[in-house]
């Protein structure tokens, strides 16, 4: 256990990034992702739109009170006769004395202050509230999802960051022990113990190498990146990851992260939009029954605006009932009742999808640590043939060539082992997420 603990830190040290990187641990990034990403902030801006659509939906079941202002000339007969005595203007001296039927143009302003109130609407009012609600419920539920989905994005930029560099810092220790090969090599091609291919070879290896290191620095820097971008955060900003997690087992069975998948946020949310299409069916039978609503009116009149001469009253109690539109009202109803039942159809195989994903997820996960667990083994077993060879090339046994083969064998190894970590704890922080957990329940 000394010897990985060790050699786990001296990737570490080696895998940091020029001075002035940025220290970053994965449930920083996780939490800078929730706080900081743009699509979460998206998704509570929806959640608050949501919110926002209730109260108006609310409102509409509210008196409303509203002052309308109309400036009127006319000289049609039947007007200014009327206009007059809404002015409380009019003179029966002077309505006898001049022509009625040609009257002159008359001005009329007239100030209207009036409050109605919806007392029956057939279900409809009380029908779009709860719709309504039941979208904020989806913008919560989505705002939620939208927070874990961010979070599982940023886990894996950064997972592939710490990949990225400690493959690098693998390549620099590999470099390093190649270029010890190639010194060795040109001592004992000058004390003539070893032919000059032997060098050459050894020379080859290294340049490729050093190739190979070269792009691992240039992939670390576009995960870094990556990684920037899911964080909200600048492009340019160099981050030093720690060193990857060894896999730990679910803390859970398969039937508990089925269980939790139920509770899923997009699920939830396409439930709640479900219940909200299931009521608009309610809502489109309300075109059946009658509506019954009260006004109350506050009528100012003057011959020019916002004035008061004249003034009057009324009270209304209005009652109505459409008995045909077309068939449009039926058609509408039939077109809810089928939408209702298509979606119910939709989230019912939605449902069945996110039990099929968890099941792939867990097995991904179970298979991702059984091949880590032999991709270990396999590290120390190529260290150990590494050690032998050197000792036996040292000892003029074996060839460069063999000893080459040997540290590549080795870090191949030890690519594959880094390969199968990173995959690991990946398709665990996977599994809890479609699972319907939050990312970092899967954190050691």
């Amino acid at each position: 256990m000394g010897r990985w603990t060790a050699l786990a830190v001296t990737i570490c040290l080696a895998a940091v990034p020029a001075f002035g990187a940025e220290a970053l641990s994965l449930s920083a990034a996780m939490r800078m992702a929730r706080e900081k990403s743009r699509e979460v902030a998206a998704a509570r801006a929806r959640e608050a739109a949501g919110a926002a659509r209730l109260d108006q939906a609310r409102g509409f079941r509210l008196p409303s009170l509203r002052v309308e202002e109309d400036y009127i000339r006319t000289d049609s007969p039947a007007e200014v006769f009327a206009f007059k005595l809404d002015q409380q203007r009019f003179s029966f001296a002077a309505f006898t004395a001049t022509d009625p039927n040609r009257p002159s143009a008359l001005d009329t302003a007239i100030t209207r202050v009036e409050l109605a109130l919806p007392l029956y609407t057939g279900g409809e009012l009380s029908g779009r509230v709860a719709q309504a609600r039941a979208a904020a419920a989806a913008g919560s539920s989505a705002a939620a999802w939208a927070g874990d989905q961010a979070a599982w994005e940023a886990a894996r930029a950064y997972l592939a960051l710490a990949q990225a560099q400690e493959f690098a810092a693998l390549l620099e220790h590999s470099r390093k022990t190649v270029a010890a090969h190639v010194e060795l090599a040109k001592n004992y091609v000058e004390q003539g113990m070893l032919v000059r291919s032997e060098l050459l070879r050894a020379e080859v290896e290294l340049a490729r190498v050093e190739d190979m290191l070269e792009a691992a620095q240039g992939g670390a820097r576009v995960a870094a990146a990556n990684l920037a971008f899911r964080l909200g955060a600048d492009e340019a900003t160099e981050w030093r990851a720690e060193a990857l997690p060894s896999p730990a087992a679910p803390g859970d069975e398969l039937a508990g992260f089925i269980a939790s998948a139920a509770r899923r946020g997009d699920l939830e949310a396409a439930r709640a939009m479900l219940r909200a299409g299931e009521l608009e069916r309610g809502v489109r039978r309300a075109a059946f029954l009658p509506r019954v609503g009260l006004v109350a009116r506050e009528d100012l009149v003057d011959d020019h605006l916002f004035g008061g001469h004249g003034e009057s009253t009324a009270i209304m109690a209005q009652a109505s009932l459409n008995l045909f539109a077309g068939g449009s009202d039926r058609a509408a109803l039939r077109a809810a009742e089928f939408e209702a039942t298509a979606a119910a159809e939709d989230v019912a195989r939605f449902a069945d999808g996110v039990q099929l994903e968890v099941r792939q997820a867990w097995e991904e996960a179970a298979s991702a640590r059984a091949r880590h667990v032999t991709a270990a083994r396999a590290v120390g077993a190529a260290r150990e043939v590494e050690r032998i060879v050197a000792e036996r090339f040292a000892n003029g046994v074996v060839k460069m060539l063999d000893l080459l083969d040997a540290t590549t064998a080795a870090r191949e190894a030890e690519t594959r082992e880094l390969a199968a970590r990173a995959d690991a704890d990946t398709a665990s922080i996977r599994l809890a997420v479609v699972a319907g957990r939050p990312p970092e329940s899967a954190l050691p």
